[in-house]
């Protein structure tokens, strides 16, 4: 038997991959990437039609050593990295670093599977390749562009601004749609109106009914003053109440479609409060397999970095199988939902679903840790939701004639659940109105009280983590793989502050991005990011050559860039001074930012070189000693609240503590999600934050 070597990018799979493979394999991996452009320069030769200028990235020299050592051993090579175009770079990378071309001898292929499961890699193992160049030199075009707009737009930025900012051609886009977002808001007037209802009884019935103002029978009227309502009730005063028209009717809820890279971060966001970051984090250890009780090292998820919501035939059956067996056949979809959308997708491979629909959340959760469990159960409730059948309501609704006016009301009740038996999402947990069930048309409604409220329009949310990749996913800003990274950028760059999910320019965001719509108006227009976009697919189907692109982007940038080195003013932005009082000079503190976040230091540098952490407070009283609770994270950066004291006050709290204490047994009471809950476990005490309020 040949001796065969398998390399693959993470050491997370070598694992889970050498299981499924026989003695003569050896399975090794490149930690990533082994070759990049060198960070003390661009590393493209301009004048030298743009080739590209790689060096082996440091550390990796001994890992590129133990792989050519492997490769000397075997006979046939495969190259395993990941499914897409940054992995096929991978490949290629290795390929030119381990010097593959020039062993003659040796069978090089390039293998790669959508899921790490015993089934996928051996048919990989049968239908090997060769290295797709087109998908290389998308790789590289794409990595040539930002390089071209970081290395080049960046020095100017810290020239005209401040050192440590920086520039990207997509992350750029981004803080301008937040920006955008943030002038709507300043700019948004609210106009005023009002609610209406009515509560009303019908004769001899205990229930009441709630009845919405609607208008007039020339069509519905929003109540703009107080005058307006006035006139409104001055005319409904003493008027009979009659229903005018009763409609009974079934309203369908489609089942969702599986998990994209976008959808599935969005999810997460809503639904289990992660981050992008930590998403895809999480999702990436799911893949690349987890030590399952009775299994071993599973490969629990397909590739987490995908805009398809296709799903092969063999996973489709085995799903549909599940629920008939699970659920009943009156469950089992009969069709399957299409996502419509206008942007392009890369199809290549599947949506993000579960590998082996049999391995159920309680199944495995005794061996995931909570946040990876949480994942990995809402990627299997979408995936198997996705192949159910829709949600039926009955619903009814009501015309009721008062004069002139009209008032509505109407409810729904589900009568078949179909895949919300598993999986329900926020605007599924509908509030159902009661209507009465002997409501006919010409019905008489007495009258009990009517209600109004003033309200206010609302201008446009700020964006959340979740909304901001939905906004990049439509208008084609990035890719899959870009979303996380590019949010952690503007936010570690302190364009942008994160505060409550929400995501808030800066005074430095709102300086960087000015400077780059008036000198470089191109790099952060929408529509030419998204038409990028495009032709980097184009180049990744073979259509269009990548140094053609590079070319015709080249030569704009550099001209804009030689223009606002001359044109372009300096900013300051000053520091933000603090009360805290330097001890050893007597000036306020101002906040600075290093690697690892906020600091405190003394404006008086270099005269004073006096630091000391920032403790960021969040007003309420340690429970105790009474001083201060302080934000803090752990080394692998997770948040929790500590006493400023510490480490003479041992206090710390995962859930953030409130001023709040427990009226059941006096313990302080924490804030989690919408609720208070007890901080005591054994008292089991919790309200609703807004109850409470």
């Amino acid at each position: 038997m040949a001796n065969c070597l398998v390399i693959v990018e993470s050491p997370a799979k070598v694992k889970t991959i050498k299981k499924f493979l026989g003695a003569n394999y050896e399975v090794d991996a490149s930690n990533g990437h082994v070759r990049d452009l060198p960070k003390s320069q661009m590393g493209i030769d301009v004048e030298n039609d743009f080739d590209p200028k790689y060096i082996t990235i440091r550390g990796k020299g001994d890992v590129l050593a133990k792989l050519r050592k492997q490769v000397k051993k075997a006979d046939k090579i495969y190259l395993a990295t990941d499914p897409d175009r940054e992995g096929e770079a991978i490949s290629w990378h290795l390929m030119k670093a381990l010097k593959l071309e020039e062993f003659k001898e040796k069978q090089v292929y390039r293998i790669s599977f959508n899921e790490i499961t015993k089934n996928a890699v051996k048919t990989s193992l049968k239908t090997p390749r060769v290295i797709d160049m087109d998908l290389v030199d998308a790789q590289q075009a794409r990595r040539i562009l930002d390089r071209m707009v970081g290395y080049m737009i960046s020095p100017l930025l810290w020239a005209k601004v401040k050192r440590g900012l920086s520039a990207g051609r997509v992350q750029s886009v981004a803080l301008r749609l937040i920006c955008d977002r943030e002038e709507e808001i300043n700019a948004f007037i609210p106009e005023e109106y009002w609610n209406l209802e009515a509560v009303l009884k019908q004769e001899g019935s205990k229930k009441a009914l709630t009845a919405k103002f609607y208008g007039d029978k020339n069509g519905r009227i929003t109540i703009k003053n107080k005058e307006e309502l006035d006139k409104i009730l001055q005319n409904l005063d003493k008027q009979t109440y009659q229903v005018e028209e009763v409609k009974k009717g079934e309203r369908v809820k489609k089942a969702p479609i599986p998990f994209t890279t976008s959808t599935l971060q969005q999810e997460a966001s809503k639904v289990l409060n992660f981050s992008t970051q930590k998403t895809m984090r999480l999702a990436q250890q799911l893949y690349e397999g987890v030590e399952v009780k009775g299994r071993g090292t599973v490969g629990l998820i397909t590739y987490l970095r995908t805009d398809s919501t296709r799903i092969a035939e063999e996973a489709d059956a085995s799903a549909r199988e599940y629920i008939d067996k699970q659920y009943g056949s009156q469950y089992v979809a009969t069709g399957e939902q299409a996502k419509k959308s206008n942007v392009k997708i890369q199809d290549a491979h599947e949506a993000i679903r579960p590998t082996d629909i049999v391995l159920s959340p309680v199944m495995v959760k005794e061996s995931l840790q909570r946040d990876l469990f949480r994942l990995y159960q809402l990627i299997w409730k979408r995936f198997v939701a996705s192949r159910m059948q829709p949600a039926v309501y009955q619903t009814i609704s009501v015309k009721i004639g008062v004069g002139e006016y009209l008032f509505t009301s109407s409810a729904s009740k589900l009568s078949f659940d179909g895949f919300m038996s598993v999986y329900v999402q926020d605007e599924d947990k509908e509030a159902s109105n009661v209507l009465l069930g002997n409501l006919d048309k010409g019905s008489k409604l007495n009258l009990e009280q009517l209600d109004n409220s003033q309200h206010f329009t609302q201008p446009p949310a700020h964006f959340t983590e979740a909304s901001l990749v939905k906004g990049m996913e439509e208008q084609g800003i990035g890719r899959p793989s870009t979303y996380a990274p590019t949010i952690t950028t503007i936010i570690a760059r302190r364009y942008v502050a994160k505060e409550n999910k929400n995501l808030y320019v800066t005074e430095l965001g709102t300086v960087v991005n000015g400077i780059m719509k008036q000198s470089f108006p191109s790099i952060v227009d929408v529509t030419f990011t998204a038409n990028l976009e495009y032709l980097l697919d184009k180049v990744g189907d073979g259509s269009v050559q990548w140094k053609t692109v590079v070319k015709n982007f080249y030569p704009d940038l550099k001209d804009a860039v030689d223009k606002a080195q001359v044109e372009l003013e300096s900013v300051t932005i000053a520091d933000e001074v603090t009360e805290e009082i330097c001890e050893l000079c007597g000036r306020n503190l101002v906040i600075k930012y290093g690697p690892h976040g906020k600091f405190l230091a003394c404006p008086g540098f270099p005269d004073c070189k006096n630091t000391k952490p920032y403790l960021e407070k969040i007003g309420v009283p340690c429970p105790k000693c009474g001083k201060e609770v302080v934000i803090k994270k752990t080394k692998k950066g997770r948040i929790y609240y500590g006493c400023e004291a510490n480490p003479e006050c041992e206090f710390m709290s995962w859930q953030k503590p409130s001023t709040q204490k427990c009226p059941k047994c006096g313990a302080y009471m924490v804030e989690k999600g919408n609720k208070l809950l007890c901080s005591n476990e054994q008292c089991g005490y919790s309200v609703d934050k807004k109850e409470k309020e």
